[in-house]
């Protein structure tokens, strides 16, 4: 009966981890598909053309040939007329660490010279990230790779990124990638037994 009672063990076990592994990836955090943008398009509150996300607040510009992105081709103007955003949601596994990367710059063309982002994922606290656009040119933008760091609180987390901003030229945001941190479990010595 102990070696059945184990062997139920191992199975929920590794059925945990094929649950984590098939989780549905984070999508499109270059914003590299969605509709064709030109120079630039804005997008207004509730849009979902941009593969993967939603825009939220005001509207957003979805760049194009405007300026240089981090990654690709396409970039996100937070601010498109007035404050705006996107967010994801995406799987998780709950109580596992999330680091979150994302190349953060600005629009140089109107104020303020200090363009703030506001970062925020289900059940987190929100962080907020500023960047200077002083020297910096539609051909030099001067990304910079930010880092957050979330713990999930259950099987489907939303992240976004808001301007805090309410002007025509926001935060600029690119090169988003989720990553789960969390260590893997160290298996006890009647785990490692049965294996």
């Amino acid at each position: 009966m102990e070696w059945l009672n184990k062997n139920i063990s191992i199975l929920a076990l590794s059925a945990a981890m094929s649950a984590a592994a098939q989780a549905a990836p984070f999508q499109n955090g270059s914003f590299e598909t969605g509709p064709a943008p030109g120079s630039f398009l804005n997008l207004t509150a509730g849009n979902t053309q941009i593969t993967g996300w939603t825009v939220t607040g005001t509207s957003v510009d979805y760049i194009g040939t405007y300026w240089t992105a981090a990654d690709g081709s396409r970039s996100l103007d937070l601010s498109g007329v007035g404050a705006g955003g996107v967010q994801q949601a995406f799987d998780t596994v709950a109580g596992h660490v999330y680091r979150v990367n994302f190349a953060l710059a600005g629009n140089m063309d109107c104020a303020p010279t200090i363009k703030t982002v506001q970062v925020l994922a289900t059940g987190g606290v929100s962080t907020n990230y500023t960047f200077d656009v002083t020297g910096h040119s539609q051909a030099s933008m001067g990304w910079t790779t930010q880092t957050y760091t979330f713990t999930a609180t259950g099987t489907t987390t939303t992240l976004g990124f808001t301007s805090l901003d309410n002007t025509n030229c926001g935060p600029a945001l690119d090169n988003v990638v989720v990553n789960d941190i969390t260590p893997a479990p160290v298996p006890t010595t009647s785990e490692w037994g049965l294996l």
